[in-house]
């Protein structure tokens, strides 16, 4: 008769995975939107690419840093990936997605738009810090994802921070 040990193992950890998604799911799609990948990949493929990523990784997570970090990490990670592939893949006609809409309670103004488009025209690692640093996250939670000192977190986010407002400045002839 088989042990329903590793049964029950591979359920609690399929459950303890599902439990970190729903902890994380409003993150995992913000990151996914804010990395603007193209036309070419919808929204559920993104979201689909950090979820496998997560799974992939979930085994070996840790706990050298905190659960939110980790996640936004690998999604993050994830993201560039994605991104670095779409750069080097010859640009195609974009198909729409069909039945794949905004998320209710992300902003849709256009400032919000605009500072997004300033963002992606940053070097990755910049948008990255600047990313996760309007995502919420502490100058201490950034350096630790980042392996960088917190002065220089801090200090690089307010260069970041007057660099976006130059752009804005001159984007819209203020």
């Amino acid at each position: 008769m088989e042990s329903s040990e590793p049964h029950e193992a591979n359920k609690s950890r399929i459950e303890n995975f599902n439990a970190l998604v729903l902890r994380h799911k409003a993150m995992i799609w913000h990151i996914c939107s804010d990395y603007n990948v193209g036309k070419a990949r919808n929204m559920e493929d993104c979201i689909q690419e950090v979820l496998i990523n997560l799974w992939r990784s979930f085994g070996t997570f840790e706990e050298r840093s905190s659960e939110k970090t980790w996640v936004w990490r690998v999604a993050t990670n994830t993201m560039l990936m994605l991104k670095r592939k779409e750069d080097k893949s010859p640009q195609t006609e974009p198909i729409e997605a069909v039945g794949v809409g905004e998320k209710e309670d992300e902003p849709s103004d256009e400032k919000y738009k605009q500072l997004q488009q300033l963002i992606n025209m940053l070097p990755e690692e910049s948008g990255t810090i600047i990313r996760a640093f309007l995502d919420g996250f502490s100058y201490k939670e950034i350096a630790e994802m980042t392996g960088s000192s917190v002065g220089a977190v801090a200090m690089r986010i307010a260069r970041l921070k007057q660099k976006l407002k130059i752009m804005y400045e001159r984007e819209n002839n203020l």
